[in-house]
C-alpha cells in the first residue's frame, strides 16, 4: 500500500469527486428533511431540469447515498431519501456551506481582480 493520498484510486479523491459535481451535494442537504419526490425536488432546488435532476439521482443511487421508493399506485408515485450512508454528507456539506457564506465575498472579490 502506498503513502500517497491522492492516487487515482484513494478515498479523499473519492469523496472529493462526490461532492465535485455541482447537484450532488444539492440534492443531498434537499434530501436531508426526509422522502421528497421528483417533482418536489425540482420545486425546491430550482434551476435544475428534469433530465439533469433524474441523472443525479441515479448517480447518487449508485453511490449509496440515495434510495428510490417505488409505490404501487395509480397513478405510480416514487420518492427518494437519503441512506444511511448519504446522511453522513450532511456534516461535510454544512461545513462548506458555512465556509462559502463566510469566505464568499472574498472569493467573488478575487475573481472580479482577476478579470472573472
Amino acid at each position: 500500500m502506498t503513502t500517497d493520498a491522492y492516487l487515482a484510486d484513494c478515498r479523499a479523491r473519492l469523496a472529493f469527486d462526490l461532492l465535485s459535481n455541482t447537484w450532488n451535494p444539492v440534492l443531498i442537504w434537499v434530501l436531508r428533511d426526509g422522502p421528497r419526490r421528483p417533482g418536489e425536488l425540482r420545486e425546491r432546488i430550482g434551476g435544475i431540469s428534469p433530465k439533469v435532476l433524474t441523472e443525479t439521482l441515479r448517480r447518487l443511487e449508485f453511490n449509496g447515498l440515495v434510495e428510490r421508493h417505488a409505490h404501487a399506485e395509480a397513478p405510480p408515485r416514487v420518492e427518494y431519501e437519503l441512506t444511511a450512508l448519504g446522511r453522513t454528507l450532511l456534516g461535510p456539506i454544512d461545513a462548506f456551506g458555512a465556509w462559502a457564506f463566510e469566505h464568499g465575498d472574498e472569493v467573488m472579490a478575487a475573481q472580479d481582480r482577476n478579470g472573472g
